[in-house]
């Protein structure tokens, strides 16, 4: 069940307690997928998920470090009710058999839900700081789906395929 928020009465400690439950929730679906669908080769969707879940758990670490220097061990208020499902992919969207292109592709999506989650929350929110952090946090995820878009250029051909119809 999802929580609604209102953004504006969020304060910086709070703000940054949903971007790093917004960054974990990202990590884990990233990485019960990678292991759901096994790694096969490198590049593999596998691969791919493994590889975005490192970034967001990255992410979610630099996030955590400038909470505890500013915050230190102040309890959160928040809880991940209020973020289900911002970043994270939809839990049905992997398969076994998906090519390395479908999974850059869902990871894609998964960025683009990010920057809408933060962009709409900018038009809500009041307290000056948690708008700079979040108009910050929706450049960086401008910035990821740049990234996905790049790694989804890069690809071979034949990466459109499935694997079920590949010879491995």
């Amino acid at each position: 069940m999802s929580v609604t928020l209102d953004f504006s009465k969020l304060d910086l400690m709070d703000a940054l307690d949903l971007a790093i439950l917004i960054e974990v929730e990202a990590r884990q679906r990233y990485e019960t997928f990678a292991e759901q669908i096994g790694h096969r080769f490198d590049g593999d969707p596998a691969s791919i998920f493994a590889l975005m879940a490192k970034a967001e758990d990255k992410h979610g670490q630099q996030l955590g470090e400038r909470r505890q220097a500013l915050f230190g061990d102040t309890p959160v208020r928040v809880n991940s009710a209020s973020i289900f499902n911002v970043e994270a992919p939809d839990f049905g969207a992997p398969r076994w058999n998906m090519s390395p292109l479908k999974a850059f592709r869902l990871a894609l999506a998964s960025e683009e839900k990010a920057f809408a989650f933060y962009d709409k929350a900018l038009k809500h929110v009041t307290d000056p700081t948690v708008s700079k952090l979040f108009a910050e946090l929706r450049d960086e995820e401008t910035e990821h789906v740049r990234m996905v878009n790049d790694a989804i250029a890069a690809l071979p051909p034949g990466s459109d395929k499935d694997l079920e119809n590949l010879d491995l």
